[in-house]
Formats: C-alpha cells, sequence, structure tokens
C-alpha cells in the first residue's frame, strides 16, 4: 500500500540536519552508521539496515535487518529499497555526503533510481541538495536564491525547460557529456526546472 508520509534515511557520512522533521507517519532507517547518528540525537528509528562491519558490533534495536558485507546494493539503496516496499515513494537522504565521493556519486544514482519509477528522493549535503526529475518537473518558489545546476542522466535529455532562472531555455536538448546546465542561479521568482523525455538531476546550493 502506497504511503503518504516521507522516508528519512540516514546513512554513515556527514549528517547535515537541514529539513530531518520526522513526523506521524513518516519512516526514518538507519543506514548502517546512521545508526550512531540517530541515537546520539535520540531520533526513534523504525528500521535498522546495514552488514555494520564498520560499525564492528550490531545495533541493539527491535527491528535489524542484517545485510551481507558483499552485495550488489550500496546500504544506503539497500534501505531505499525497502522503504520502496513499505510503499514509501518520497525520500530524504542524509549522511550520504562528505566522505567517499564513489559513495556520494552512487547515493546521487539513488535519486535516479528512484525518479524513474515515479518516487522522488532528495540527498542533502553540507550546502547543497540534489534531487532527479524523469519525465516531470520541479518547481521553486521565490524566496529561493543561491546557485542552481541541471544534469543530463543518461545520453540525452530532451525537451528541456528551465523558466525563471537567471538562463533560460526552452525545448532543449541537453546530453551527458557536456555540462551545459550547471552555475544558473534563482533570480526571486519562481522559477521551473522541466524535461519532456529523459531524467535530469538538479542540484541547488542555499
Amino acid at each position: 500500500m502506497l504511503q503518504s508520509g516521507t522516508c528519512y534515511i540516514v546513512g554513515a557520512g556527514a549528517f547535515y540536519d537541514r529539513d530531518f522533521v520526522p513526523e506521524e507517519g513518516d519512516f526514518v532507517i538507519a543506514a548502517d552508521g546512521g545508526y550512531g547518528t540517530l541515537s546520539v540525537r535520540q531520533t526513534a528509528m523504525d528500521l535498522v539496515v546495514g552488514d555494520f562491519d564498520s560499525m564492528g558490533f550490531r545495533p541493539d534495536h527491535p527491528k535489524v535487518v542484517d545485510l551481507p558485507v558483499e552485495k550488489d546494493d550500496t546500504d544506503m539503496m539497500a534501505a531505499i529499497r525497502l522503504g520502496w516496499d513499505r510503499g514509501y515513494r518520497t525520500y530524504r537522504l542524509y549522511g550520504g555526503t562528505g566522505g567517499r565521493v564513489d559513495h556520494t556519486l552512487a547515493n546521487l544514482q539513488s535519486l535516479v533510481w528512484l525518479s524513474r519509477r515515479g518516487g522522488r528522493g532528495f540527498l542533502v549535503g553540507e550546502n547543497w541538495t540534489a534531487a532527479a526529475i524523469t519525465d516531470g518537473e520541479m518547481t521553486f518558489p521565490a524566496e529561493y536564491t543561491g546557485v542552481v545546476s541541471v544534469f543530463c542522466q543518461g545520453d540525452r535529455a530532451e525537451g528541456v525547460t528551465l523558466e525563471g532562472l537567471k538562463y533560460t531555455l526552452e525545448e532543449a536538448v541537453l546530453t551527458c557529456d557536456f555540462p551545459l546546465g550547471v552555475s544558473n542561479a534563482f533570480t526571486g521568482r519562481e522559477s521551473r526546472v522541466a524535461v519532456r523525455k529523459g531524467t535530469l538531476l538538479v542540484v541547488w546550493y542555499r
């Protein structure tokens, strides 16, 4: 059954608590070392998942999903799948940046995985947030300021439209081998990023 709440997942990376406000109906998952972060914050966890090799111990929690050390999914991706199976389609990912760059890239890819299945994920970094859109759009309110960048995920993204930003596009084509959409900016107006066919990764700094 689909859930209307948000699935919050906290990994072992640097934790930035921007908009970390789980409410009733939301679902909180600790992915491996994220258990330590949430324990220190005294945040209730609905599920703990991981291989726990970096922690050196199995968490004392009533709902633990043990993963093998050798596996295809990262701990974060495994947590996303578990949330998906429980009906959650909106995700906020924390502790997924600030450490190894390969894991940051893996977490950015997980946003694409969600987007192509009709979900929406937000990866929260130190002063930036990333999300992916597939055959759809995102809007930003007028109070947003700072830099926003758009990157093609896959060979081509067709029908790319940017409205209300410093540099606009209409029905443009972006490709994966040229960063045309980098370093745009909010302008104090409501803005929109849309793609008719394909997937875009959107990163904004505030």
